[in-house]
């Protein structure tokens, strides 16, 4: 490999590496504080979800490598309700079987950082990478029929950090 090459891999990692840490470095803006200046302290959103409720919520997207999902409640008013890194057990945990769809999936979690499908249910399934219990490298596996409704959660290691998957 030359050193050009080898240069400009590295900077173009380093740009990557770095893009996706100014999620993690921004101040979050006050609960309370108008769309307008959440948007001027963290940038324009990666997607926009309308709520049920009234308002929106904004995606902040670390998916598909890293293992974080910022979302930004907006209220009716047009004001911040909640400012929160969503991928989490806790959350995960809240996803009712049977009853939630892709849009209720996506207006909690965002994007995922994968699709895929299992062919004998004929299901869709979104994996997004995450910190099991702020600890073990995951995948949480959101399965959909073809209504798009949940069918199914399961839960596993992440190939991406597993030595069991890498090839030899």
């Amino acid at each position: 490999m030359t050193t050009l090459l080898r240069s400009t891999l590295c900077a173009t990692a380093l740009t990557l590496v770095l893009s996706g840490c100014t999620t993690l470095l921004r101040q979050p803006p006050p609960v309370g504080a108008p769309l307008a200046a959440v948007t001027a302290q963290l940038g324009q959103p990666n997607a926009v979800y309308p709520d049920p409720a009234g308002g929106q919520v904004l995606e902040y997207r670390g998916q598909p490598m890293g293992q974080f999902q910022y979302m930004a409640r907006i209220g009716p008013d047009g004001r911040l309700v909640a400012y929160d890194q969503v991928l989490t057990s806790e959350n995960f945990a809240k996803v009712k079987v049977d009853r939630w769809t892709k849009d209720d999936i996506l207006r909690n979690f965002g994007r995922p950082a994968e699709v895929s499908r299992v062919y004998a249910h004929d299901y869709e399934v979104w994996s997004y990478r995450y910190k099991e219990a702020g600890v073990w490298n995951s995948m949480m596996n959101v399965h959909f029929d073809a209504q798009g409704v949940v069918r199914q959660m399961l839960n596993g290691p992440d190939p991406l950090y597993d030595d069991r998957f890498r090839r030899r």
